[in-house]
């Protein structure tokens, strides 16, 4: 298949134009949307990049008018939504367009959300119904353009935002946080160095392998996980090794939207540990993700045995068991260069007892095969630091 057949218009679960070139569309969006004057949120490296100026020269060629936010960290704080809210209702802006990989694009639909609100940002956490707070006449459209292909933010209806006070992520949500329309073009991410695309890429396999195996029924998930987990088994390392091959970038960057989208069936411990791990370390949360997967399956090994065995001879590998499915898994990340434990992020296990602690409260933890206590999430990390599988 060549890329020129890799395009679309699709509504599932909210708009997207799919494919190759399809950035130059995004000033006839914005006028669909009535966008006139939006705020551009992206991060500290990407706003270093031609491809933000290109952008809003696009844009202002078209009778536009475009600012742009890019006090973004790689782990996006409140402190991070409060400054762009701020250059929100100063500039007097319309609408957000979401640039970049999983932080900017998650700050940006927080910023969005938070315009208009009189509440703090953390009434809004995805705890019980506290998104029906939300007064959403003060929420504003965003359009979203994701730059690498990983966390599917692009598609998601919540973010991650680091509460520095604890310090802990906490998951934002309202159903309308969900972009009002995406721009996926792969092109974007075809400049994403090897490292950065095996980690988002290892981070979108994560996202559906942990929907796949989540106890939940939810058919159309599972489908949508498989089919998904079969894309980056067929495309990642082609896309690691080869970045320039557009072919692999565009299978990715559907991977990572079907991981979005399927994760709403829930998530499980990798997710449970990696974020309290990402707001205690500052870590990229891709690749903590990766590092941990092969020691929380294996934990998970009494409930998940035989899905994961089927999984398995779905994907056609030549041992197609749950020891199978753990070696490659292992063998995947060494072919990515991923490094087999968490000592050189972590350090020590001095505060393994912590993080376990938060993992068990973390939103992702309810959607893990298996109840996990503190103590089992302590040894799961404790093996992960330890690189002991």
């Amino acid at each position: 298949m060549s890329v020129t057949e890799l395009q679309g218009n699709w509504n599932y679960p909210t708009t997207i134009r799919f494919g190759v070139g399809r950035i130059n569309e995004l000033s006839d969006v914005c006028a669909t949307l009535g966008m006139s004057y939006p705020l551009l949120v992206t991060d500290a490296g990407l706003i270093k990049l031609s491809l933000v100026a290109d952008i809003v020269e696009n844009c202002e060629s078209n009778g536009m008018r475009v600012s742009v936010f890019s006090d973004v960290k790689s782990n996006p704080s409140g402190n991070n939504i409060k400054m762009g809210v701020l250059a929100y209702n100063a500039g007097g802006h319309d609408g957000v367009i979401a640039l970049g990989g999983g932080s900017a694009l998650d700050a940006a639909k927080a910023i969005a959300l938070m315009v208009g609100q009189t509440r703090s940002l953390w009434d809004f956490e995805d705890v019980g119904d506290n998104w029906m707070r939300v007064d959403i006449d003060g929420m504003v459209p965003v359009i979203a353009i994701p730059t690498t292909s990983g966390t599917g933010s692009e598609v998601g209806r919540a973010s991650v935002i680091v509460d520095e006070s604890i310090p802990l992520k906490k998951i934002i949500f309202h159903p309308k946080m969900l972009p009002e329309l995406v721009i996926a073009d792969p092109q974007l991410t075809v400049g994403l160095p090897p490292q950065m695309t095996a980690a988002t890429g290892m981070d979108a396999l994560v996202h559906n392998l942990e929907a796949y195996c989540a106890p939940a029924y939810h058919p159309m998930a599972d489908g949508i996980a498989v089919e998904a987990i079969k894309l980056v088994k067929n495309w990642i390392f082609q896309a690691y090794s080869h970045g320039d091959d557009l072919v692999a970038r565009s299978h990715m960057m559907s991977a990572s939207m079907m991981g979005a989208t399927a994760f709403q069936k829930g998530l499980g411990g990798v997710h449970a540990l990696a974020h309290p791990l990402g707001a205690v370390y500052d870590a990229h949360h891709g690749l903590l993700n990766a590092i941990l997967l092969p020691y929380v399956l294996v934990r998970n090994r009494d409930a998940i045995e035989q899905k994961v065995a089927d999984l398995a001879y779905l994907l056609s590998l030549q041992n197609s068991t749950f020891d199978g499915f753990i070696d490659w898994i292992v063998e995947l990340r060494a072919q990515l260069n991923i490094q087999h434990d968490l000592s050189s992020i972590v350090g020590d296990e001095s505060r393994v007892a912590e993080v376990a602690r938060l993992a068990t409260e973390d939103a992702a933890s309810a959607g893990n095969p298996l109840f996990l206590s503190a103590e089992d999430y302590s040894q799961v990390l404790t093996n992960a630091i330890r690189g002991d599988l």
